[in-house]
């Protein structure tokens, strides 16, 4: 049984109800305990339980220093190609939305990988929109072959594939993947995504195990912030998690919190996600999955990303840019969505630092 049936199972749970009946002791029993059942994770989601953030936040600090040390990786994306063949409401690459368009040249993207690791990182996050016939695998493979001249890790964030084509990009040195399921509720799914291949949910959902069967070293998951009821999906996502933890011991899993930044189209997320619901999330992941990665991105301000890097954050980009070519010649194509932290890499090194942290390239070696 794979997580679509997982999910099925629980899909039609009055969640609302269940989260307003926990009491803020019952939250204080599951923050004690030495491990937090899935039952547990949903009490640690509830409004009782955002009471109780500093006792979370204390205890997530010490399991994450037990699990991980005072470290933060550190990576950053780079856009290949921004054609998409998907009309989903919320992206900034919607097909409908009147852009130019662009697909790098091998050339191009080894010159742009260059100017990346000319900062010091080691870690890149390579992405395009839902568009094979534009990015296809053997494209991606041949970038990556260019790109691990320069990185010593490789990751994707482009369509869900096959077990095939992940073991293509595994082979030509590919070791991550990252996929976002967007939203875990499908009626909500379906009507988001209007046309194209995304469309199909079951597909998309089951693309991390057939990338962790195709021997992915690294899998991320996330849920896209403010298209539906935030407890919900974040209980599903990690139940997701910890199914793929489980079954694909062998692959390190970790989670993101993407909440929605502007774009094109002028998309208006449907729920408002605070700063604090946030951090509610990310202590119930780390209590409920004291070995998963969780990364942060450059949604969120420099600040508040400050903030959280004591509270269970494992990796975090830096220097990034949504614009596919944007570091080559930054000529006007538009990003897929707004960064909120535009820090330079050095300026995120010194405020980790700052922090009491080490800022590392891949795994566990220094920058």
């Amino acid at each position: 049984m794979g997580f679509y049936e997982i999910y099925n199972e629980i899909k039609d749970t009055d969640f609302d109800r269940l989260l307003k009946e926990v009491t803020v002791q019952q939250a204080d029993r599951v923050i004690g305990d030495n491990t937090v059942s899935e039952t547990g994770f949903l009490n640690l989601l509830s409004p009782a339980a955002g009471e109780r953030l500093e006792t979370m936040a204390r205890k997530a600090h010490h399991l994450t220093l037990k699990n991980f040390g005072r470290v933060i990786g550190l990576y950053t994306p780079m856009y290949l190609s921004d054609f998409c063949t998907n009309e989903c409401v919320y992206c900034g690459f919607n097909t409908k939305n009147p852009m130019r368009r662009r697909t790098l040249s091998v050339a191009e993207v080894e010159r742009e990988g260059r100017m990346i690791a000319g900062t010091g990182l080691r870690h890149l996050l390579i992405l395009t929109g839902e568009a094979p016939h534009q990015a296809s695998v053997e494209y991606l493979a041949e970038c990556t072959g260019r790109l691990r001249k320069y990185f010593s890790s490789v990751s994707i964030e482009v369509y869900p594939m096959e077990t095939a084509g992940y073991q293509a990009l595994v082979a030509a040195g590919v070791d991550g993947m990252t996929v976002y399921q967007e939203v875990y509720d499908p009626e909500i799914y379906d009507r988001l995504h209007i046309k194209g291949p995304k469309k199909n949910y079951r597909f998309r959902l089951n693309a991390p195990e057939r990338a962790c069967q195709a021997g992915m070293r690294t899998v991320n998951l996330g849920a896209l912030l403010g298209l539906a009821d935030w407890r919900s999906e974040v209980f599903a996502l990690g139940l997701h998690a910890k199914y793929l933890q489980d079954k694909y011991p062998d692959t390190e899993i970790s989670v993101s919190f993407p909440r929605i930044r502007p774009a094109a189209g002028q998309f208006r997320p449907a729920v408002e996600v605070t700063d604090r619901e946030l951090v509610q999330m990310i202590l119930a992941i780390r209590l409920f999955l004291p070995r998963a990665g969780i990364t942060l991105s450059t949604r969120e301000n420099p600040d508040f990303r400050d903030n959280l890097i004591r509270l269970g954050v494992t990796k975090m980009s830096a220097g990034s840019c949504t614009e596919v070519g944007g570091r080559l010649d930054g000529d006007g194509h538009d990003g897929q969505f707004e960064i909120s932290d535009t820090r330079s890499v050095a300026e995120m090194k010194a405020a980790i630092l700052q922090n009491g942290y080490q800022p590392v390239s891949k795994d566990w070696l220094v920058i």
